[in-house]
């Protein structure tokens, strides 16, 4: 045998240049486990390549034609795994911890519930308007010291206090709110004028009586206002009194200061 000849047998029966078709698919990693150990012996044998480089150059395609399949089959083995993850990583539908936070407080957010309209018991029918033969209904009104005697009859909204008007005889005006709070509730502002006497106690006092004695001159007047100013607490008399003054006290609780010498 020449010289010649050796090399091409030497081309002819080592595969090393099949595993360099296969070393250009870089997406398939088992095709690189199985050429890892026919390369080495490609290397070795650097004198072959260059003789025999053209000859293997033509079996090296179809090397890598029959090759190129392998990647396909593996890519849905790859992308299995994580399709199949998906539906767990998808569970979670919470992007960060703020939003779950604001989650959990709208569902334990309590529902708000709308508030209905107190029921008030309705006046008896067969209860009659108590008018004296002028037009007028009485009531007393007590509050504190003081008394109120108290006459309503339907007018212009004029308030008439021992013989002088609202605004001159009660001048400070939370008083005199005071005593029109009952018109304000039945919605009868204005419709009414008042008469009355008051006497003890302050104005604050005489204020009160006037207003519970506004207050039952209504119902008497008119009995279908009462279940309003039932509501309202206006027909109950304020028992509030001030405490009285105890012996060595100087008022109802206050101790005389102390002196240790």
């Amino acid at each position: 045998m020449s010289d010649n000849d050796t090399p091409e047998k030497d081309a002819t029966d080592q595969p090393p240049e099949q595993p360099e078709g296969k070393a250009e698919q870089p997406a398939a990693p088992r095709s690189r486990s199985r050429t890892a150990g026919t390369r080495a012996p490609g290397a070795r044998s650097g004198g072959t390549r260059a003789a025999g480089g053209r000859a293997a150059a033509g079996r090296a395609e179809p090397a890598a034609e029959e090759s190129a399949p392998a990647p396909a089959e593996a890519a849905p083995e790859a992308t299995a795994a994580p399709r199949a993850a998906a539906p767990r990583r998808g569970g979670q539908t919470f992007e960060g911890l703020g939003s779950l936070r604001q989650a959990m407080a709208q569902a334990t957010r309590p529902t708000p519930v709308p508030t209905a309209a107190p029921i008030l018991a309705a006046a008896p029918e067969d209860v009659q308007p108590k008018r004296d033969a002028f037009g007028r209904s009485y009531a007393t009104g007590k509050r504190k010291n003081a008394v109120a005697r108290v006459w309503i009859r339907p007018g212009n909204g004029k308030i008439e206090v021992n013989g002088r008007d609202s605004p001159v005889y009660f001048a400070r005006p939370v008083l005199r709110m005071l005593i029109s709070q009952p018109f304000v509730v039945t919605d009868r502002l204005g419709q009414f004028d008042v008469w009355c006497t008051v006497s003890g106690g302050g104005l604050s006092g005489q204020a009160g009586a006037v207003r519970h004695g506004i207050s039952k001159a209504l119902t008497f007047y008119e009995p279908g206002l009462r279940p309003v100013l039932k509501h309202g607490g206006f027909l109950t008399r304020d028992s509030r009194v001030v405490e009285r003054k105890k012996y060595g006290r100087h008022k109802a609780r206050r101790r005389p200061q102390y002196s240790k010498r």
